[in-house]
């Protein structure tokens, strides 16, 4: 390294840029009288050809790029940090711990404008602020909730994390309210983070009929003007409560005093594609540098929060009842072997539902696959419909008359012929969603149906008005995916059907049983959660199976002790460490060598590969993987570091995308 002193050269001034290279970059100050901009402070540089914004990270006095080569930045586009230190010390944390590229994890944290540069006073004067109000008055709490938020409260100085863990309709929102309105009376503010868009405008009104102040709303379903308008009015300390699903973890706000994570167990709060962070750790990291509490809520429990509790790294706070009048409902198992099902419904089924809509109330069936059929087959040869791109069958949508492509997103029209053997003979094979609403829409449409999933909602406000058919009453049959099932509360449901629970049973995945049993915990809470008494239809052909047995019986609590012993035995996440590394290449061998070149791992890790993916072909590339377990995190994280700085230095790599995948929540 070429090192100078202060009185050779003036500030330098180490720059996140986004780009693929895991390193920052240092730069000059814009002239050398000039004050250096502040850390967290955003800045346009020349970079390469381009001009691009970045934001500074560090300053030094001495640089390994020759003084001749340093170039000037162009402009300071913040006189004042819009990152806090604590944020940043988090920034830091996650781009070493997930390894990912620097400058794509510090500008994540930002709105897409504000990543071009957009000044923050104009981004603030596109969009208006609404006033809000308080409408809604604190219900009384029973004394499990009274207990929970006393012991939260007691530790509101500090960074404490909590797992909340209550049954479906036990009032966890009430308690997160209770502790906002405490945390807002001291000046403080509160981060919400929801798993899913679908579930934001619910828990929005709520905050906002309860209290009289700004709230800002971060969702990547948002445009991007009102996006950063909501950012810059959280930064800026104008809002007071900031709810937003898994991005929102990065957002700046001056005096944190509480962020709670709804629905901690839920995998959307893993970032699947680039930056592949989990936003609940992440929280609690973030917890931990602001030294504030957090709150992870579920019915449902990941098995890594149940270890944190019970090995006393985090408090464990249980709600054992409903709240207000509401009872558990009653739990009914169908035995759908050599029984004729229509669109995926017994007789049995069938009748309930037909009862209950006579009855004036509602009914929710659960199917966690969209579309009409996920197989468009040929009777007579045997063909498949399948994408061209990837390696996968082409779903059938009938509504559309298309086949889609759920991975990559191609479509084609249904074809009328086989084109192996021209035969007519085709047809849809298996159900969806979209199959079960058709099927039913004859006898029962006069009762008012919405199918909820991610076909019917892609158009701006949909979603929220289905949600609100729902909870008036114009709709009395909701038929969805796991959209519908996650923390929603339509009090006149009292009967939901679960339509087929095998997938869970059967998988491969490690992770499948325990993502079965939440699911299923999940959508049962939506029955009986008013006055009148709750009934679950579970429809399955493996009634027998020991998981699905003593979750019925004994519930999640007992299932999830059985569960980590299993994973303790098998030396399984929680008990051990996972990293999964992914290639993918145009040509087929490319991804496998790639992976093959890197090495034998280290002692105290065990490398499984590199194989082909489960799903080898995607979008037109070819993918293979390398799964990396180790029961001490350190050495996993030192290979990693060696592999990249491997990889890097390899040109042979450019030929090859490749990320890590830290704590990977999906195998296949």
């Amino acid at each position: 390294m070429i090192k100078k002193t202060r009185t050779d050269i003036e500030t330098v001034v180490r720059v996140a840029i986004p780009s693929p290279l895991r390193k920052l970059f240092d730069y000059r100050l814009t002239d050398a009288s000039s004050s250096p901009p502040k850390i967290g402070a955003r800045v346009r540089v020349p970079f390469g050809r381009r001009e691009v914004v970045g934001v500074v990270v560090e300053h030094a006095d001495d640089s390994s790029v020759p003084e001749s080569r340093l170039r000037r930045i162009i402009a300071t586009l913040d006189d004042e940090p819009l990152l806090g230190a604590a944020l940043i010390r988090v920034l830091q944390w996650a781009a070493g711990y997930y390894h990912h590229p620097p400058g794509e994890v510090w500008l994540s944290a930002f709105p897409t404008s504000l990543r071009k540069g957009v000044k923050t006073r104009r981004a603030v004067a596109e969009i208006p602020r609404a006033d809000t109000e308080a409408t809604d008055s604190p219900p009384e709490l029973n004394s499990e909730q009274d207990a929970a938020v006393n012991e939260i409260i007691a530790r509101h100085e500090t960074f404490a994390p909590f797992l909340l863990e209550g049954v479906t309709g036990s009032g966890k929102t009430e308690i997160y309210q209770q502790l906002t309105d405490r945390l807002l009376k001291s000046g403080k503010r509160v981060l919400v983070l929801v798993p899913e868009i679908g579930l934001t405008p619910q828990i929005v009104e709520r905050f906002r009929q309860r209290f009289g102040v700004a709230i800002a709303v971060l969702h990547s379903g948002m445009g991007d003007a009102q996006r950063a308008r909501e950012w810059i009015s959280a930064q800026g300390g104008e809002a007071r409560i900031i709810i937003g699903t898994r991005s929102a973890v990065f957002t700046p706000i001056p005096e944190l005093g509480m962020i709670v994570v709804d629905e901690e167990h839920d995998g959307s709060f893993k970032q699947q594609e680039g930056f592949r962070y989990h936003a609940r750790d992440v929280a609690v990291m973030r917890a931990r540098e602001e030294r504030i509490p957090i709150v992870l809520g579920s019915a449902t429990p990941s098995l890594e929060s149940l270890l944190n509790a019970r090995s006393g790294r985090y408090r464990h706070v249980q709600l054992t009842k409903r709240a207000g009048a509401a009872v558990p409902p009653e739990i009914q198992v169908i035995d759908i072997r050599r029984q004729p099902l229509s669109n995926l419904i017994s007789k049995v089924l069938h009748d309930e539902v037909l009862a209950e809509l006579n009855a004036g109330h509602q009914v929710m069936l659960f199917l966690n696959r969209r579309g009409f059929a996920p197989t468009w087959f040929c009777h007579d040869c045997g063909w498949i419909a399948r994408c061209s791109r990837c390696d996968v069958n082409l779903v059938v949508h009938q509504r559309s008359a298309q086949l889609r492509c759920h991975h990559c997103g191609a479509e084609q029209v249904i074809p009328k012929a086989c084109p192996k053997c021209r035969s007519e003979n085709l047809h849809a094979v298996g159900t969806g969603t979209e199959r079960v609403e058709q099927g039913m829409m004859h006898e029962f449409e006069r009762f008012g149906i919405a199918r909820i999933d991610r076909d019917t909602t892609r158009r701006k406000g949909t979603l929220e008005s289905m949600l609100a058919d729902a909870a008036t009453g114009r709709a009395r049959l909701l038929i969805g995916t796991q959209m519908l099932a996650k923390g929603h509360h339509f009090p006149a449901v009292t009967l939901v059907g679960i339509l087929n629970t095998d997938q869970g049973l059967l998988s491969a995945d490690f992770r499948a049983s325990e993502r079965m049993a939440q699911l299923l915990v999940q959508v049962a809470g939506r029955a009986g959660r008013g006055e009148t008494l709750g009934r679950v239809a579970i429809q399955t052909a493996c009634p027998e199976h020991p998981l699905l047995s003593l979750l019925l019986k004994q519930g999640y609590p007992a299932f999830a002790t059985q569960a980590l012993a299993e994973r303790e035995a098998a030396e399984l996440p929680p008990f051990s460490h996972l990293a999964l590394i992914r290639a993918e290449a145009a040509g087929r061998d490319a991804a496998l060598a790639f992976l093959g070149r890197l090495g034998p791992a280290a002692a105290g890790v065990t490398a499984l590969g590199p194989t082909p993916a489960p799903m080898e072909k995607r979008k037109g590339h070819f993918r293979a993987q390398l799964l990396l377990l180790a029961k001490d995190r350190g050495a996993l994280h030192r290979l990693l570091t060696r592999w990249t700085s491997q990889i890097e230095d390899d040109v042979q790599s450019r030929r090859v995308r490749w990320t890590i995948d830290v704590d990977p929540m999906g195998l296949f």
